[in-house]
This record gives structure tokens, sequence and C-alpha cells, in this order.
């Protein structure tokens, strides 16, 4: 009997929390993993960090790709994924979510004799075609042949683009995987906290990262305003850790940060969910911060116009208001004393085990162990 071989692309922060459940649960069944980085992400020291916090192995390969233009970004990624796959020849190719490097790894893959392409979080969609995550997802909902939306809705916008419901398995989100494995350790080891200097519910939290909002200098200036605003109303201190690109824009922009938002560097994991889950509010634009504020229990205000994630919206643990400081204000006097009131909709924490059922990938080793315990059992005389 062959060893089951499983291959996971990913690029970028987001990717390598939402798959560790995954990789994870591979390396308990032992099943044979392959992890290829294709380098997409900005920082490679602080991608190390993620890696040793979650305790998994550093990746296999690390195509170095780095920033680009889409286009060549996203070619060299498939040049090189095509070729570590095409040596490894694995059953199964996971890519999560909906970056360039999720893109690549279907495109890679779905040509590809006998290897499946399965896709974790498929489903999601903002509808607005200006966004390159929603392309990208469609694509790849289109390419693959395992789909594993995180919830009922987002699998039924799938067979309403008219994907075979055989190919569709609700599983839940890996996020809530991640989060409730980890949670624990980020209170128990992270000092960000003392750091800091802030204590539990007395502060807000603010992460802008997305182009539509911080390309836009009169929308990065609102944005910031409007926060800044909303946290004064309750005395509270905003922390703001600055994506590079972020701070790119404030240099040169040359914007004023008010005083009651404290911009500090890009935070590890443990210390990023450690902010997240004693904050008193959080302002996002991004679609992660929103699921993890969800189950965390953390009221969110999402500055964008629409989200891909409105399950956060519909159980109440989340508002969508835009950029506009009147908007943003008046979001979070609505979202600032609903701490906790709402059931996540994510699933039940054990969607990699979920997603391995489905992929039939289970634990040889096991079988194994019993095929050898039968042929050894003592016959009956």
């Amino acid at each position: 009997m062959t060893d089951s071989k499983a291959a996971f692309v990913l690029g970028t922060r987001p990717e390598i929390i939402k798959l560790a459940p995954v990789i994870k649960a591979c390396q308990r069944r032992n099943v044979s993993t392959l992890v290829i980085h294709t380098g997409q992400h900005y920082s490679e020291s602080l991608d190390e960090i993620f890696f040793s916090q979650l305790e998994l192995d550093p990746p296999d390969v690390n195509l170095g790709v780095g920033s680009g233009s889409h286009g060549q970004q996203t070619s060299e990624m498939v040049l090189g994924i095509e070729e570590q796959l095409m040596d490894a020849t694995p059953d199964v190719l996971f890519v999560q979510g909906d970056t360039n490097s999720t893109l690549a790894g279907a495109l890679a893959a779905c040509k590809l004799d006998n290897i499946d392409v399965a896709h974790i979080e498929a489903g999601l969609r903002s509808y607005d075609r200006n966004m390159p995550e929603e392309r990208n997802r469609i694509i790849v909902d289109h390419a693959v042949d395992r789909l594993y939306p995180p919830t009922e809705e987002t699998a039924a916008l799938l067979r309403d683009e008219g994907i075979p419901g055989d190919r569709i398995t609700v599983t839940g989100n890996t996020i809530v995987d991640a989060v409730e494995m980890y949670d624990e350790t980020a209170a128990s080891t992270s000092s960000t906290l003392t750091r800091l200097s802030v204590d539990k519910g007395e502060f807000d939290l603010l992460t802008a990262h997305r182009a539509e909002n911080v390309d836009d200098r009169d929308r990065f200036a609102n944005i910031l305003f409007g926060v800044a605003a909303a946290a004064r109303h309750r005395n509270n201190e905003v922390i703001y850790p600055v994506h590079p690109r972020a701070a790119d824009r404030l240099e040169s922009f040359d914007l004023a940060v008010p005083d009651c938002i404290r911009t500090i560097d890009p935070l590890d994991f443990f210390d990023f969910l450690r902010l997240e889950s004693t904050a008193s509010l959080v302002f996002t634009d991004s679609g992660g911060v929103q699921e993890e504020t969800c189950i965390l229990g953390t009221p969110c205000v999402t500055l964008r116009n629409g989200t891909e994630r409105p399950e956060t919206a519909f159980v109440g643990a989340n508002c969508i208001v835009g950029h506009r400081p009147d908007d943003i204000v008046a979001g979070a006097r609505r979202m600032e004393s609903k701490s906790g009131e709402w059931e996540p909709p994510f699933g039940d924490g054990h969607a990699a085990e979920h997603i391995l059922d489905d992929v039939g990938l289970e634990d040889q080793h096991a079988e194994r162990r019993a095929e050898t315990a039968t042929k050894e059992a003592p016959r009956e005389l």
C-alpha cells in the first residue's frame, strides 16, 4: 500500500494560520505532507515566527517569488508550483482563501493528472469585482475538484453558480480550529498588553491595509479621523499595527495620525490574537479579522462597503460602515455594547478533520497496524 501525500500551497500569514490545523491533522493521521511557500508575503522573518509559533515545520519549499504585478507574480508561482507537484506527485493539493498563491496553486494543479485540487474556504463572495481577491475566488472555485465552504450560505452561492453539489462539502472554517487551538497559548505566553501598557477592555484595535482604503489619500484620512472620533467618544486609545503598505502611504501622503491612535509595527500571531481577544472594539478592513473577532466575542466595525463574511453581520458580531467618519462613529456606538452576544457561525472547531475525512486521507499506519495485529494473532487450536 502506498502512503498518501497531501500538498499545500500558501504564501501569506492568513493562509499559514488557516492551513495549520489541516497540516497538523495530516500529521496526526501519518499522512505525508509537502508544504510549498510561494514567498508572496512581504516579511520572511515574520513568516518564520508564524511557523514556529504554530508548531509547524518550516516549509519544504520556498519559491521566493516576492512582490510584482499580478501577472508576473502569478506566472512565476505557477511555474514553480507545477515543477514541485510533478516531482512529488501528491494525491491532493490544498489551497486556501483568495490570494494569488491560491490562484497559482489551483492553476498549476488542475491540469495535472491524478491530483485532486481542494479549495478550503470556498464560496466566499463580496460581489465587488474590483477586488482582485474576488476574481481569484471565482476562478479557483470553478477550477478545482473539491470545494469546502465554511457555511451553508456559502455552499448555496456555489450551487447557484452551477457548481455540482457532489463537489461541495460544508465543513466549517479552519479559523475556528486555529483560534480554539491557540487562544489559550496566546493568553498565557503573549506579553503584548504589558509591553503596550494597555488593559483588557480599555483600548480599541485598528487594522487598515486594503488597497481601496490606504491607496486613496482622502479615504485613508477619513478612516483615521472616524476611528479616532469613535475612540475619543469612549476615552479609548487605539492600537494600530501598521501593514507595510499602509506605512508607505502614510509617509507618501504625509498623513497625520490622530493623537489617540498609536501606530506600532506588525505583530506575530499570538500577540495579535491577544489584542483581538482583549480589545473593547476592533475596526478593520480585513476579512480574516472579521472572522476572528466573531469567534472571540469582540465587537467589530468593518471599514468597507461590503463583505464576503456576511454571516458575521447576520449574527450581530459585525457592522459594515464604509469609510465616512460619521458612519464609523455611528457603527462604533452601535457595536460598543455587544460583546459576545452571538453564536459564531463558522462550525464546530473540527473543520480540518471534516476536510480530511471527505478527501479520504485516513491514518494508513493505523490500518497497517490492524492488519499486522490480525496476521500475528494466535490461531485457535
